[in-house]
């Protein structure tokens, strides 16, 4: 049995984008966006996996700082200052902070463990966390739209090289995260 790409998306592409939006999701939200764009998806589907499961992600981050982050500041010290220096930006500009931090580049998951260890109220990080992750899914995927629609302009028949658009923004996507990954690890 064998399945062409549209298929796949077709058939698990609201899956796929949901797990991919729960860990890291720029890559994954930007094909779907393009998918969507092909009409493989729906833009509205789209932009309600990614939000959801974005702000899934980040609650479970929150509360994972929120159980997890004395102990984590406790056993190293040199994060302790940077989560200080957190807490006090928190205190005064919580709402462009929590919205802002999915957009930070290597704060996405770590934002949220600092924020969960700080004493905000759990409603109000939950509060802008949906409304960045709102934004997050509508400029990402709106990314991966006019992607797809560039790339219909410019190849034309967009049948024939679907899967070398794909392959490209895949392996474009690879290798961000891994270097991405090569940068963490050198810190």
């Amino acid at each position: 049995m064998t399945m062409n790409l549209s298929a796949l998306v077709e058939t698990h592409g609201y899956w796929m984008l949901a797990l991919g939006c729960l860990v890291e999701g720029e890559t994954v939200l930007v094909l779907a966006g393009f998918a969507a764009h092909k009409g493989l998806l729906e833009p509205a589907g789209v932009l309600a996996v990614a939000t959801v499961m974005a702000m899934v992600g980040d609650q479970i981050y929150f509360w994972l700082g929120r159980w997890r982050g004395p102990w984590l500041l406790a056993r190293h010290p040199s994060l302790a200052a940077k989560a200080e220096r957190v807490h006090r930006l928190l205190d005064r500009w919580h709402a462009p902070l929590i919205i802002g931090l999915r957009f930070a580049y290597g704060l996405r998951i770590a934002g949220p463990i600092f924020i969960g260890a700080s004493p905000l109220p759990a409603w109000r990080f939950t509060l802008y966390n949906g409304i960045g992750a709102a934004i997050w899914a509508v400029l990402v995927g709106g990314l991966g739209w006019v992607f797809g629609a560039t790339a219909q302009a410019l190849l034309g028949e967009l049948q024939r090289y679907q899967m070398v658009a794909v392959g490209v923004v895949l392996g474009t996507g690879l290798l961000l995260w891994l270097w991405r990954r090569h940068r963490r690890r050198l810190r």
